[in-house]
């Protein structure tokens, strides 16, 4: 039998997590649809839950892991009277009013839910290396997020994988911290912006390995070095570094909203300036699903604040 709600927010990462925080205490009773621990796109608790220690998320002096941070948003959430359903949507129809969304069955005649709104809090991932021992020292020396653990790399030698923009960005911050950064990178030439290529050449501590694959990353419990392979010759040497920091791209999680949602060519969905409205009436998003330039907790929390509050208006107008 179909459940009707008030309210379902897909994802309960902090932007998902936060819109529940704040929907519930608008005596919204929101359903956090929070996915499945066995999927990297949908894990309950967002990227944190990967992350080991998190030093800049404001309110702890001395850091806090991720996934004990991500606990106490969750427990915060359901103290308010959120509810929770561990299981990732399979369907999700929003060309009817009120919404549809299925668990399990995408075929199956009835949803599972309706919904007389949806915030869509799904995140995004970062592409990765597909390496057997990246996943297994991700937080022990592999790192997604330069400003998130650049910190730990204080006058330690580290590599950043890629030739973007952001690859670029994040070998110049890192500068800061690290002794010396070597860019890795596949081609001869960068595809990132000129600026950013002279900056990044033009940097003391910066070097680059060009036509450079990582085809392995050393160390048992923390990152002890690298096997470069050269993409030319095939000649492979080892690196010895104590950081990897990979930034190649990062992929929305937004398959379930094609052909509904408005998405850049990236796949991000599209919000109404300042705020977190989509091209449909009644669906918000908010977080990384919809940001690709800041990517922090607390900026996705932030915009899961405006979601809710958003999503509390919305409703409140059509009850008028």
């Amino acid at each position: 039998m179909t459940q009707s709600r008030h309210v379902i927010i897909v994802g309960s990462g902090p932007a998902g997590l936060t819109a529940a925080i704040y929907t519930a205490r608008a005596q919204l009773e929101p359903l956090v649809i929070e996915g499945e621990p066995s999927s990297t796109s949908d894990q309950p608790g967002g990227q944190l839950m990967l992350t080991t220690e998190v030093e800049n998320f404001p309110g702890f002096v001395d850091g806090i892991m991720g996934p004990e941070l991500m606990q106490a948003f969750r427990g915060q959430a359901a103290r308010f009277g959120a509810e929770f359903e561990t299981a990732k949507v399979s369907r999700i129809d929003l060309e009817s009013r009120p919404f549809r969304l299925w668990i399990g069955d995408p075929d199956a005649a009835e949803p599972t839910y309706e919904a007389d709104a949806v915030i869509v809090a799904t995140g995004a991932q970062s592409l990765m290396l597909g390496l057997p021992n990246e996943e297994r020292l991700l937080g022990h020396g592999v790192s997604t997020c330069a400003t998130c653990d650049g910190f730990f790399f204080r006058d330690l030698p580290i590599v950043v994988v890629g030739g973007g923009d952001s690859a670029l960005e994040e070998a110049l911050f890192l500068t800061r911290f690290a002794n010396s950064v070597t860019i890795v990178h596949r081609r001869e030439e960068f595809r990132a912006s000129k600026v950013m290529q002279q900056r990044a050449l033009e940097h003391p501590k910066i070097t680059v390995r060009w036509n450079s694959t990582v085809v392995d990353i050393l160390g048992e419990n923390k990152v002890t070095g690298i096997i470069l392979e050269d993409t030319v010759n095939g000649e492979r040497d080892e690196l010895d570094v104590s950081g990897v920091f990979v930034a190649i791209g990062h992929r929305p999680n937004t398959d379930l909203f094609k052909g509904q949602l408005t998405m850049e060519d990236t796949g991000y969905l599209v919000t109404e300036a300042a705020t977190t409205a989509t091209n449909i009436d009644g669906v918000f998003a908010c977080g990384d699903v919809q940001d690709h330039r800041y990517r922090q907790a607390i900026t996705a929390a932030g915009s899961g604040c405006m979601a809710a509050i958003d999503v509390e208006r919305w409703l409140e107008s059509r009850a008028g």
